[in-house]
């Protein structure tokens, strides 16, 4: 069953979390992942990682480089799940 968007930004919130330190509610749709959350390559290959396990979906690493902000994140992972 595909998740909600809110459902999808919790999840995506916790995983970040986890990776960063960064309390879940910085982990906002407007926010910039290199800009305001200051993840590199390296950690957002990892959050893409177990986006894909937690949500079941596959993220090709030529769409990754345009997940540039949580919301772009949360709407792919949306719609790849519809």
């Amino acid at each position: 069953m595909a998740a909600t968007e809110q459902e999808v930004l919790a999840g995506l919130a916790e995983i970040v979390s986890e990776e960063t330190g960064l309390p879940t509610d910085a982990v906002l749709l407007e926010k910039s992942f290199t800009d305001d959350l200051d993840i590199d390559s390296l950690s957002m290959m990892t959050i893409v990682t177990h986006c894909e396990d937690k949500f079941d979906v596959r993220i090709p690493d030529e769409d990754v480089k345009n997940l540039t902000t949580v919301g772009d994140a949360v709407s792919y992972i949306t719609k790849a799940q519809a």
